[in-house]
């Protein structure tokens, strides 16, 4: 079957993904109340009974909302570094012990056929994190919540086939918007979020003929729109020498409010 996924929501206001590949089914955040999660997973025809576990990047509420509800109701393990563990605690509730499961940083772990490695991003948590898939050949990586992208990160997502990667904000948005100048130097800075014009540099940076589609995640509400974010990483990219055809390589949107269709990595 190789790697499937779909990117259930992605935003401000809640982020959740899944990854499958025939033998298990693994959710990376669980950003939503254990309600709107069901929900989003019956948009893709999924039940949470067929959830393998769960994988959590970060503990900011965004990622963690519905975390906890969501692992007791279905008794999933959850997998996360141990600063990680020890900031999102009180914030999930009690999880039995055999389902508490450490998942160091920089580590790796195999759920059947599908290996999974973690990888060190920036951002303003305890001990954030990127994912990789692999099944066979087919690679396909998470990275969101990053202030820039770090040549650890460069290396850990580099020769991907497919990418979820973050395109905030754009920054004439971001600086004239409403936010006070103190949120707004935490999104800037290098322990935010990734602007269009820095994810645009960094896929020009990746693009080597192997990364067929990247999935634009975690767009704000407030400081970017999807048409805008698309033309800006292009822009970006064609700035420093980077052209590509449609054919060759696509930018996709992710969502909000509803779930991207379920994609394949490999080629079909």
């Amino acid at each position: 079957m190789g790697l499937k996924f779909t990117v259930l929501s992605s935003g401000s206001t809640g982020n959740a993904t899944l990854v499958a590949n025939g033998e298990v089914t693994l959710m990376i955040d669980a950003g939503f109340s254990c309600r709107r999660i069901d929900e989003l997973l019956a948009e893709r025809e999924v039940s949470g009974q067929e959830l393998s576990g769960i994988l959590v990047t970060h503990e900011h509420s965004d990622h963690i909302k519905g975390l906890g509800a969501v692992a007791r109701k279905y008794n999933l393990p959850i997998y996360a570094n141990e600063k990680t563990w020890s900031s999102m605690e009180k914030a999930i509730g009690q999880i039995p012990e055999e389902n508490r499961c450490l998942f160091g940083t920089g580590e790796a772990k195999d759920f059947g056929s599908l290996r999974v490695e973690s990888f060190a991003i920036s951002h303003d948590a305890a001990e954030p994190v990127g994912y990789c898939f692999y099944d066979g050949k087919e690679k396909l990586s998470v990275c969101t919540d990053l202030g820039y992208a770090s040549d650890k990160v460069k290396a850990a997502i580099a020769d991907s086939d497919v990418l979820v990667l973050e395109a905030n904000h754009d920054i004439e948005m971001l600086r004239m918007g409403r936010y006070p100048w103190n949120i707004k130097r935490r999104i800037l800075g290098d322990m935010g979020h990734l602007s269009n014009e820095a994810t645009g540099e960094l896929l020009s940076e990746l693009l080597n003929g192997r990364i067929k589609r990247t999935y634009l995640a975690h767009l704000s509400r407030e400081h970017n729109m999807p048409d805008l974010a698309r033309m800006a990483v292009r822009g970006a990219m064609e700035d420093r020498g980077c052209f590509f055809k449609d054919s060759e390589f696509k930018l996709r949107d992710t969502f909000f409010d509803r779930p991207t269709p379920w994609d394949t990595v490999a080629d079909l």
